[in-house]
C-alpha cells in the first residue's frame, strides 16, 4: 500500500437526460475527466482515487417509478461501468461512480439511486442511497424492502485503503456515516447533488459543515464531490459545487470556489497517518468512546418502511406525518 496518494473530487455539469440513450455521452466525458486529471497531475501527484457527483449519469426528473424505470433506469452493472474499468485498470486507480437510476429485477417494482465503486478488477460494491431526499425522490430505500438481505454500507479493502460511501442526503443523518465507519471505512467518499442555499457558502453552508463533522466525529477522510450544474441544466435548483476533500480533524485540504461549472479539485490521503492516529489516540476517539447503551433511540423504529406501499410522493408524506407523531 502507498505511503500516501492524491483523491479527485470531480464536478460535472451537464442538462438532465430524458431518456437512457444520453447517458453514453455523459460517461464519454467523465473517462476524459478521469483520463485528463490523472495524466495531468502525473508529474506532481499520484492521483489514485476520483469520485463524481449524485446526478451524473441521470437525475430522477419524472413524477413516477413507473416512467423512471421506463426512460432513465439501467442495471448495474453495465456498459458505463465496464468503460470506468478500463480506466481504472489502465492506470490502476479507483473510481467512485457518479449516481445511476438503477433498475434490478429482483426488485421489479422500485428505482434505486445508485453509485458503484469500479476497480482495475471491475465493480468493488454498490451503495444505494439509504436515506433518499423525500418527498421529492421517488427512489427506494433498502430499508423500504423487507427481503433485502445485501449490506446496505459496504465498504470496500483496497490497496489504497478502506473505502466507503454514502450519497448526498445519507451525509445528514450522522448515524449512518457512523456506520460506515464502525463497518471498517477510513475513507468514505460522498456522492452528492447538493443544491443551493445549503450549499457552500454562508450563512446555510451545510455542504462545508456535515462533511467536515463527519471526517473529525468518525476520524476519516471525506472525499465529496457535489453536482456542479448550472440552473438552466437541473432546474428549479441552483447548484453550488464546492467540492472538496477534508482530513481525519476535519481540516479541508482542498476545495473548489463554489459556484457551478465542471471542476477538478485534488488533495493527499496519507492512509498510514490515519491509521497512526486511530491507534494512537486517547483523546477524541469519538469512536472508541461512543457510549451506545446510553441511546435508546436508535432501536426505535421513526420512518416506517414503504414495504409494499407504492413510492408515491402522495405516500411518502403520509410516512412522514407518521414519524412525525413519534418525535417528541
Amino acid at each position: 500500500m502507498p505511503d500516501s496518494y492524491y483523491a479527485a473530487a470531480c464536478q460535472t455539469d451537464f442538462a438532465c437526460p430524458a431518456t437512457r440513450s444520453e447517458i453514453a455521452e455523459r460517461t464519454s466525458r467523465m473517462c476524459t475527466l478521469a483520463e485528463q486529471t490523472i495524466v495531468g497531475y502525473e508529474p506532481f501527484h499520484d492521483v489514485r482515487l476520483l469520485a463524481f457527483p449524485e446526478f451524473a449519469h441521470a437525475a430522477p426528473i419524472y413524477d413516477s417509478v413507473k416512467k423512471l424505470r421506463d426512460r432513465l433506469a439501467v442495471p448495474l452493472p453495465n456498459e458505463h461501468t465496464d468503460r470506468y474499468q478500463r480506466i481504472c485498470r489502465n492506470y490502476g486507480c479507483y473510481i467512485q461512480t457518479g449516481t445511476f437510476l438503477e433498475a434490478d429485477p429482483d426488485f421489479p417494482d422500485v428505482v434505486f439511486n445508485t453509485t458503484v465503486l469500479v476497480g482495475p478488477d471491475g465493480v468493488l460494491t454498490r451503495y444505494r442511497k439509504v436515506n433518499p431526499w423525500i418527498p421529492w425522490e421517488l427512489h427506494a430505500s433498502p430499508h423500504d424492502l423487507p427481503d433485502y438481505e445485501a449490506e446496505p454500507f459496504p465498504v470496500a479493502d483496497t490497496d489504497i485503503g478502506r473505502l466507503g460511501v454514502a450519497i448526498c442526503y445519507d451525509w445528514l443523518f450522522p448515524e449512518a456515516i457512523r456506520q460506515i465507519a464502525f463497518n471498517g471505512a477510513e475513507v468514505i467518499i460522498r456522492v452528492s447533488a447538493y443544491m443551493d442555499p445549503w450549499g457552500a457558502t454562508p450563512p446555510m453552508d451545510w455542504w462545508t459543515l456535515f462533511n467536515r463533522a463527519r471526517a473529525a466525529e468518525n476520524t476519516a477522510y471525506v472525499v465529496a464531490a457535489n453536482q456542479g450544474a448550472s440552473m438552466s441544466n437541473y432546474p428549479p435548483f441552483s447548484w453550488p459545487g464546492g467540492s472538496m476533500v477534508v482530513d481525519y480533524d476535519g481540516r479541508i485540504l482542498a476545495q473548489a470556489d463554489a459556484g457551478p461549472g465542471e471542476k477538478v479539485i485534488v488533495a493527499p490521503v496519507d492512509i498510514d497517518a490515519l491509521r497512526h492516529e486511530r491507534k494512537r489516540r486517547a483523546g477524541h476517539d469519538m469512536r472508541a468512546h461512543l457510549r451506545s447503551a446510553m441511546y435508546p433511540y436508535l432501536g426505535e423504529e421513526r420512518l416506517p418502511p414503504a414495504g409494499t406501499h407504492p413510492v408515491t410522493p402522495e405516500a411518502i408524506r403520509d410516512r412522514i406525518q407518521q414519524s412525525k407523531k413519534r418525535c417528541p
